[in-house]
C-alpha cells in the first residue's frame, strides 16, 4: 500500500494501549513498511467544538448522538491521560502538533514537511 492513516486514542496511563500501539507498529514494519506516529493535542474546548461540525458528524457515525459523544469524550479526558510526556515516545519518526489554532490543511503541511512525504 501506498500509505495508510490509523487513528487511535491513545490511554498514555494504560499499558494495553501501549502493548497495542507497539503491536501495530511491528506488524507493519516486519512487512518492511514505516510507521509516523503523529500526536495531536488540542484544547478540551476546540475539541468539543469540533466534535459535532458537519464533516465530522457525516463521517464519524459514533459522533452523531452530540451529548452522548461529548459525554465520552469529557470522561475520556477526565480518566486518562491523553497526550505524552516530553520525551516519552522515543522513536524517530514522532512528532507532537498542538492543533488547537491550526487547520487540518495546516497540520498536514506540518506533517508533510517533517517526514519529507
Amino acid at each position: 500500500m501506498y500509505g495508510m492513516i490509523f487513528t487511535y486514542v491513545w490511554g498514555f496511563d494504560l499499558h494495553g494501549d501501549w502493548d497495542y500501539v507497539d503491536a501495530i507498529c511491528k506488524t507493519i514494519e516486519e512487512k518492511d513498511g514505516e510507521v509516523y506516529l503523529v500526536e495531536l493535542e488540542a484544547d478540551l474546548e476546540k475539541r468539543l467544538e469540533r466534535n459535532k461540525t458537519p464533516h465530522r458528524l457525516e463521517h464519524k457515525p459514533t459522533k452523531r448522538d452530540v451529548a452522548r459523544s461529548e459525554r465520552n469524550l469529557i470522561q475520556t479526558t477526565e480518566k486518562h491521560r491523553l497526550n505524552s510526556f516530553e520525551g516519552e515516545i522515543k522513536r524517530a519518526n514522532y512528532i507532537r502538533i498542538n492543533n488547537t489554532n491550526l487547520t487540518a490543511d495546516e497540520v498536514a503541511e506540518i506533517i508533510k514537511s517533517r517526514f519529507s512525504l
